[in-house]
């Protein structure tokens, strides 16, 4: 059986979002859609601006008395403040409790969390990706128990990468991304059956048109790869830029397009003096989509 890992996240916040219209406001400015969570219990989503580019990305997690937004920690008051732009008349309390919570991952085996509260969930985003939690516990022992065995944020990263997923704030820079970029679509992340929300018609036409361009995904390289934003060349021409790393292996924002025009001349890419080559990850749906593409030689 595979080894189970558990690992605080300090750089994740919790926004906390309250009251008797908590979920219809929700309903009307996320990506997702919240009548999901009648039959799963968590969901990855983002608010975007009204250019359609995501200014934050979260979980959604229902509670006894309203919502938790598991987000970007330093981001976590900024998101609070936005929804309060939103709520207009609406009856709903809005804060950042993110000093109240710990946030943890925990992957790698068949183990769930223990924790004594509701607020733990199979990751909405790949079943590889594990659990997180939400809770007031400040011990990844506690968390786990003697079944998990304690790993860093680090480590969660390393794992993150290794499956080709992106995070706001590491892999792009937020308000600069659209959705299918970043792959929220790929990544149960977006509803395209849900009525209205904010920046909806441009990602709705980008989605009908094809005419996403830009994806991230991942690099390998067979030296250590530079410190993230580091240009992705070929030929002379940048193409991408390097988001977050682990050793050999990145995540990329790159012109797909590019990347197969250059490939299918023979020319390599490269991060800074390092060869590196694209591999699409294979729950991936998006085209144009090579197999593999560069060249590590």
């Amino acid at each position: 059986m595979a080894e189970t890992k558990i690992a605080l996240l300090p750089d994740r916040g919790v926004v906390s979002i309250t009251g008797a219209d908590a979920e219809k406001l929700l309903q009307g400015v996320i990506t997702n859609d919240m009548d999901l969570l009648a039959k799963q219990p968590a969901l990855h989503a983002g608010l975007l601006s009204p250019q359609g580019k995501i200014l934050f990305d979260f979980f959604v997690v229902r509670t006894p008395d309203g919502f938790c937004l598991e987000t970007a920690r330093a981001k976590a008051a900024d998101l609070a403040e936005r929804m309060k732009m939103y709520k207009l008349r609406a009856k709903v309390e809005i804060n950042d409790v993110s000093a109240d919570y710990t946030v943890a991952a925990i992957w790698g085996g068949a183990h769930a969390p223990r924790g004594e509260g509701p607020l733990w969930f199979a990751d909405p985003r790949l079943p590889e990706l594990g659990y997180r939690e939400l809770t007031t516990l400040r011990s990844d022992w506690a968390l786990g128990g003697e079944e998990c065995d304690s790993a860093t944020q680090d480590d969660y990263h390393a794992h993150r990468i290794g499956l080709g997923v992106p995070e706001g704030g590491r892999d792009y820079a937020f308000g600069d991304a659209f959705p299918h970029e970043a792959l929220l679509d790929q990544l149960h992340g977006v509803s395209f059956d849900k009525g209205c929300y904010v920046g909806q018609e441009v990602v709705s036409r980008m989605q009908n048109r094809g005419t996403a361009r830009r994806r991230i995904v991942p690099v390998v390289a067979e030296a250590a790869l530079p410190a993230s934003g580091a240009a992705i060349i070929a030929a002379g021409v940048e193409i991408g830029t390097l988001g977050s790393t682990a050793g050999t292996r990145g995540l990329a924002m790159l012109r797909l397009d590019r990347v197969a025009e250059f490939v299918e001349k023979g020319e390599s890419l490269r991060a800074g003096s390092v060869a590196v080559r694209v591999e699409i990850p294979a729950w991936a749906r998006f085209t144009p989509a090579p197999t593999s593409a560069g060249s590590a030689a």
